[in-house]
């Protein structure tokens, strides 16, 4: 089993990953407002950056 650390860092890439696919799935569908996707790709780029910044300090 992994440790806590990993884990973590495993989930804030995941959710990084989701929301991107998410913005771009809803852009498609023309279902997503232009202010929406910006807090969606920012809270995805906090996550990516916190698990690089993680990584990276270990």
């Amino acid at each position: 089993m992994k440790s806590v650390k990993e884990m973590i860092n495993l989930i804030f890439k995941a959710v990084g990953l989701a929301m991107g696919v998410a913005v771009t799935v809803l852009s498609i569908i023309n279902k997503a407002e232009a202010s929406s996707s910006f807090i969606l790709v920012g809270i995805g780029l906090t996550c990516i950056g916190i698990s690089q910044f993680t990584a990276k300090c270990e």
